[in-house]
Parts: C-alpha cells; structure tokens; sequence
C-alpha cells in the first residue's frame, strides 16, 4: 500500500452553489472557419455525466454533471479561488438544501476559465436541483504526498481516490498506473504555461483526425484518468522530455481551435518514473461507482 502524509491532511467545508449555463452570446468559430451557436460551459447538465464519452456532443467545452461556483460574479476572486484550490477530484459532495437535500456526490476536477468545479450527481437528484441550492464539498487533498516517492507530485487528489486507482509499486522507485489513453506532448494545448496547475485545466488538442485516431484519443470518456507524455506539471504546465503527468477528464471535446478535453493534473513527474498501462475500466466513473456505472447497475437490478 502506498504511504502518505495523509493523516496531516487538512480537510476544509466548501461551500458552492450551480453554476448556470455560460454563453458569450455571440457567434463563436470553429478551427475550420466554421460559426457557431452552441450549448458550452456551466449548468446543471442533465444527460450528461462521469463515464459518458467524452465526444459526440453538440456542444462546446460542455461540464458533465453540476457546475459549482462559490460567486458567479467573481470567478476569479475570493471565495471561488479557494473552492477551485481546495476542492480535489474525488472529494465528497453534499446537497444541503432543497428538495435534493442530503443527495451525496464526487467532485471529478476543475475547468479553468470557466473556475467551475465539476461534481457528478446521479441523474435523479439533478431533476430536483436549483441554481439556488448549496452544496457543501469536503475538500481534502491538496498536499497529499506520497511518502516514498518524493520525485513524484501529486496535486487535486482525494487520499480515497488515490487508494481506488490501483496503482502498482515497481522496482527501480516507478509506479505503475493504469490510464484509458496516453497522449502525445504534440497534442497539449489551451492552458499550457499557468504558473500552477492546483485549480483549472488544460485542453488535448483534437484539430488533427490521424493523430486522434492514432492515439484513441476519440473513445476518452469523462471520468478518464489519461497520461500526457513529455509534460512536467510540478511548477506550471510545461513541456519536458522524458516526464510524465496522470490527469482526470474534466469536459468534452471542443470546436475552438488549441481546445479539446479539459484534463485537471493529478500526478506529474520530472523523470519516467510513472510508467502508464492501459486499462479502459480507468475512470472514476468505474472505480467509484458513479455516473455511468451506476446507472448500469440500476438497470441490471430492474
């Protein structure tokens, strides 16, 4: 079992609210040439959720599950930069209000420019949400070490979510950790060069077809924990040979030119010491049983 300083973790109440959905009310451009008016960011998105493919939606950049903010008029300010930092994939989240009242969900990360954090509820408790509502986020995580492994970062990840992972301990200091897809530096793009990766994300660029196909990089689904090769995360979003990061899939693919799925860092190391494997059951949506794989399971039941 991997060794943490978990026990020295400090565990925050976040308090949040939806988010309602975004648009700039303009036409907006695809990397074709091509206008458009489409559903985007924010919401509490209906029919979309964790394990969904990430693809094939008519939208832009669209948030699965429930887009939480602490101020909408302030993203980018006091409280809403304390929720984004201190709110980590796989924390808890709890309705705390109205009619969905006691309802629990997963935060999966957060989308930067937007400053949303995105927690998956089952689809039933969202029918019975308000942008009105509260949500209360157990936000642990931000700290999190791994005590054996000080080459390797880890940012905006649960303790409980880091156990769910399976991940295998190697000779030679690696770790071993199982993604649905890895994915080429040539193909990182929108976000790369923030000064710090512990809020926000940033895009797989998905504006050329072969390198998408060659890659598998359509069947991401949200919920995917993915491997960006030759990026170094530990001080910002940087390109360097040789190391690795792990993220989770925060949003769908995108029409804007530099864009594609969101991915919010999880690990990332300087030197190959995270060695990725390919397992298509790697996706929270699995290892939690949430979104996606709950409701299968709901119907198996019937």
């Amino acid at each position: 079992m991997l060794q943490t300083n978990e026990k020295h973790l400090v565990e925050f109440l976040l308090q949040c609210h939806p988010g309602q959905p975004r648009t700039r009310g303009n036409w907006e451009v695809d990397h074709h040439g091509t206008p458009f008016i489409l559903p985007s960011i924010g919401g509490i998105t209906l029919n979309v959720q964790a394990g969904d493919p990430a693809f094939g939606w008519v939208g832009d950049h669209i948030e699965p599950g429930v887009s939480c903010t602490a101020d909408t008029h302030k993203p980018f300010e006091h409280p809403n930069v304390g929720l984004q930092i201190y709110a980590c994939a796989g924390n808890r989240a709890t309705v705390v209000t109205g009619d969905a009242k006691g309802a629990e969900g997963r935060v999966l990360g957060h989308h930067g420019g937007s400053e949303h954090v995105i927690v998956d509820f089952p689809k039933d408790v969202k029918e019975k949400m308000l942008y009105s509502d509260t949500i209360v986020i157990r936000g642990k995580g931000q700290g999190l070490k791994l005590s054996d492994y000080p080459d390797i970062t880890l940012f905006n990840l649960d303790p409980d979510l880091l156990r769910s992972m399976h991940i295998r301990e190697l000779d030679g200091g690696m770790l071993e950790v199982p993604v649905t897809t890895v994915v080429p530096a040539v193909c990182m793009g929108s976000g790369i060069g923030s000064a710090h990766v512990a809020k926000g994300d940033y895009d797989i660029m998905t504006s050329d077809a072969d390198t998408v196909r060659e890659y598998g990089i359509d069947r991401i689904r949200f919920g995917d924990f993915v491997a960006l090769l030759d990026h170094d995360n530990r001080f910002g979003r940087a390109y360097r040979k040789g190391a690795i990061t792990i993220g989770i899939v925060v949003h769908s693919d995108c029409l804007e030119a530099g864009h594609g799925p969101g991915v919010t860092t999880l690990m990332t190391c300087a030197s190959p010491l995270i060695r990725p494997v390919i397992d298509p059951a790697a996706n929270i949506a699995d290892l939690l049983g949430i979104g996606t794989t709950a409701k299968k399971k709901q119907k198996a039941r019937k």
